[in-house]
């Protein structure tokens, strides 16, 4: 299978005072199309700064990282935003949702902001099939913690990524809606959907085709 994403000798370097500190330390890791794949580590241990690298929000201290066989390393902000726009879905812990915007806004702002015309029956459907086709014309205060979680992937979703992060996406729910979340995630990668799922949650963790674990900015595949 092609990769999706090749990273080498990843490292992100912060300074305190004297002291530096890896974040992300030398790290290689290759993502095939149709993957599923966890990240498991303590809180510090350097898991979000790497998916925020990958995700082209921050940058590496060193080392290249390849999208689709396109080398980011270097690139300018204008390119950065544009690979996040179109190669890379992102998902929060927190959902990220405009609060002034209804669901059906929220769900098509990142193809506005890259000028691009929504398909409004592709979002009906894709609103139907996550079960939030009711709540399209809701504000997210008026959503529960899951609906929520669904109209951030139903708005990941309709800029066809290449790539899905994850970052703890069920943190901030009741385990009933966790589970959802993780039942949902694991259909999207059996439709072919490529997810990089950063966890606490072992369990879900192991439910992913493939086990990383992060500790003190260095990831290993776990047996």
């Amino acid at each position: 299978m092609d990769n999706v994403l090749t990273v080498r000798g990843l490292t992100r370097t912060f300074r305190q005072g004297e002291t530096e500190i890896h974040a992300v330390d030398h790290v290689d890791l290759e993502i095939r199309k149709g993957e599923f794949v966890s990240i498991i580590g303590a809180s510090g241990s350097g898991k979000t700064t790497l998916l925020n690298i990958l995700g082209c929000i921050d940058r590496p201290s060193a080392g290249e990282v390849t999208v689709n066989g396109q080398s980011i390393t270097g690139a300018d902000d204008a390119r950065l935003s544009e690979i996040r726009r179109r190669e890379i879905g992102y998902i929060h812990q927190d959902f990220q949702l405009l609060p002034i915007l209804t669901a059906a806004e929220n769900i098509i702002m990142p193809l506005l902001l890259d000028r691009r015309k929504p398909d409004r029956e592709e979002m009906r459907q894709l609103a139907e099939s996550l079960g939030i086709a009711d709540r399209l014309t809701h504000l997210p205060s008026e959503l529960s913690g899951g609906q929520q979680q669904r109209v951030a992937i139903a708005r990941t979703l309709m800029t066809h990524p290449s790539v899905i992060l994850a970052d703890e996406p069920t943190g901030n729910l009741d385990k009933a809606a966790a589970e959802n979340i993780m039942d949902l995630l694991t259909a999207l990668n059996r439709q072919g959907h490529t997810i990089l799922l950063v966890t606490h949650n072992e369990d879900f963790a192991k439910r992913c085709t493939r086990l990383l674990r992060m500790t003190d900015g260095k990831l290993e595949e776990t047996a």
